[in-house]
Order: structure tokens, then C-alpha cells, then sequence
């Protein structure tokens, strides 16, 4: 069976299989320990179609009874850091101007050379966001850039 792995600097790494009935999977190994489980759509793989959250403790159970130690030797160094390359957790205030717009408004790449690579709202979580994906106040955005860029887009979203 091949594993792809993916880092998500600043998140963690990001595990995609198929299985042998051919139903795609996605585990995102956050680096705090907690872990996302998704099954995907078959024709599509943004398609979503069950999404479990579990805690570092959960994480660790299920590892037990799926033997850790053989997917332990595999596992990526989450300590590595891409150098230059960071990540951040932007909230958006109910009173920014950018609440009730679309995600393509606030031009974050071309004005601050970051990007937006997910909107958490609640117990959702909109992955690889487009430009139309409306922004609520409330919403927490993860973003990717330098350092001075992630401070730029904070001070942005914060004044519209």
C-alpha cells in the first residue's frame, strides 16, 4: 500500500492512502499530537465525506491497536522546520472588514505573499479555501508566509 506523506509546516504532516476497496483516506498527524481522520469521496478528494477529530489520547490508544511501532519508523520528524517558512493562527474579528466577504477580498497573497490554507469555523474546517469561500467573524485562518508577512496579514485582517 503507498502512503504519500505531505508537511504542513507549522501544522504537522498529512498522510493520504487508498484503501483496497478503493476508498481514499486522509490523516492529518497535527504536531501537538491530535489527529483528523477524513474519509473522502471516491471521485473527488476535497469531498469530505467523514471527518474524525481526536485528541493526543485517542491518537495514542488507536496507534496501540494499530501498532505504532511499525508506523513509527515511517513517520516524518515534525521538528523540521522549512527555514524562512512559517505558519500562523489568525482570528478574525466580528468587527473586521472583511467579515461577510469572501476569502479572495482580503488579496492576502499579493499583498502580504501569504496563503490561506484553511478556515476553521467551530468544529469545521474549510481545507485549501477559494477565493469565493465567504469569511465569518469568529473564523480562525490558517495562514503560511514569512514571518514579516504573516505580521502584515494579521494588521490587515484586523483594519480591513
Amino acid at each position: 500500500m503507498e502512503i504519500t506523506q505531505t508537511l504542513l509546516p507549522g501544522i504537522g504532516v498529512r498522510y493520504d492512502l487508498t484503501t483496497r476497496r478503493g476508498v481514499p483516506l486522509s490523516i492529518v498527524v497535527h504536531r501537538d499530537g491530535q489527529a483528523d481522520l477524513c474519509v473522502l469521496g471516491r471521485d473527488d478528494p476535497d469531498d469530505v465525506r467523514l471527518e474524525l477529530a481526536l485528541a493526543d489520547d485517542e491518537v495514542d490508544a488507536l496507534a496501540d491497536v494499530l501498532g505504532a511501532p511499525r508506523i513509527a519508523e515511517g513517520m516524518l520528524d515534525l521538528t523540521r522546520e522549512i527555514p524562512g517558512l512559517e505558519s500562523a493562527r489568525i482570528r478574525l474579528d466580528e468587527g473586521s472588514a472583511y467579515a461577510g466577504r469572501p476569502l479572495g477580498s482580503t488579496k492576502a497573497r499579493t499583498k502580504t505573499g501569504c496563503s490561506i490554507v484553511a478556515i476553521a469555523r467551530a468544529d469545521d474546517v474549510i481545507a485549501a479555501p477559494g477565493p469565493d469561500d465567504q469569511l465569518l467573524g469568529g473564523d480562525i485562518l490558517v495562514a503560511i508566509g514569512s514571518q514579516e508577512g504573516l505580521a502584515q496579514l494579521r494588521e490587515r485582517l484586523s483594519r480591513g
